[in-house]
């Protein structure tokens, strides 16, 4: 009878023994499915934190300043503007920038009314180097951008225009490089020219870089030519 009782005794240990390790390898198998989700969530978040970065560091390679002051000129003294200058140029150390109208847009708000893109086909001036908005229109009226210069009369629609002021080419192309200065200028119908006391917001927006925001209150105009800072 003691040997039965032995026998029995070890048959259940070997079965305690069995369960146990059946149960040790279901954790390990368990462990090892939460490695897997856990690693292959880190590098999913990895990648995309990989992706933010490059994203982030191409704008950040290819993004636009205002290179000096932002200036509005009216045609009568006292009276609302009717054409803006802003000057632009690469950041330091930043990539050259093609500036054509089908790689990029520019949009205007102001208190009374909103444009998506008021940068259309013909208005990037690249005939060559202009000292003055005045010269530039002209040729944008050439180059059939607008129908009239801004500064001598009211044009039909509001109407962007980028010209060169300083090129390293003899004649400009439309890829803003580093020493160059280009002036994003603005001509304004006479129903949305800002007038004194407004708020204006001009965003010049390039595909695949950061988009450059340019925002003003207009001072109490008195003179020809206001500058906005």
């Amino acid at each position: 009878m003691n040997l039965i009782r032995k026998g029995h005794r070890h048959a259940h240990r070997g079965v305690i023994g069995i369960e146990s390790a059946i149960v040790l390898i279901a954790f390990v198998i368990v462990a090892a499915a939460l490695a897997f989700v856990v690693l292959n969530m880190g590098f999913a978040t990895t990648q995309k934190a990989k992706t933010a970065i490059t994203s982030a560091l191409g704008e950040a390679g290819s993004s636009l300043q205002v290179s000096g002051k932002v200036v509005g000129q009216s045609r009568t003294a006292a009276t609302p503007l009717t054409v803006l200058m802003v000057p632009l140029k690469i950041t330091t150390g930043g990539e050259s920038i093609d500036l054509n109208t089908t790689r990029a847009t520019i949009s205007y708000l102001s208190n009374d009314v909103e444009f998506n893109n008021i940068y259309r086909n013909g208005c990037t001036i690249q005939t060559q180097e202009y000292s003055n908005a005045t010269a530039a229109w002209a040729q944008a009226i050439t180059d059939t951008c607008i129908g009239v210069n801004p500064l001598l009369a009211a044009p039909a629609v509001t109407t962007a225009i980028i010209y060169w002021a300083v090129s390293q080419q003899t004649v400009p192309n439309t890829i803003l490089e580093q020493g160059e200065h280009a002036i994003l200028s603005i001509g304004w119908n006479a129903t949305h020219a800002p007038d004194s006391l407004d708020k204006i917001k001009v965003e010049l927006t390039i595909t695949g870089g950061a988009t450059l925001t340019v925002e003003r209150d207009i001072p109490n105009i008195s003179s020809f030519v206001v500058d906005l800072g």
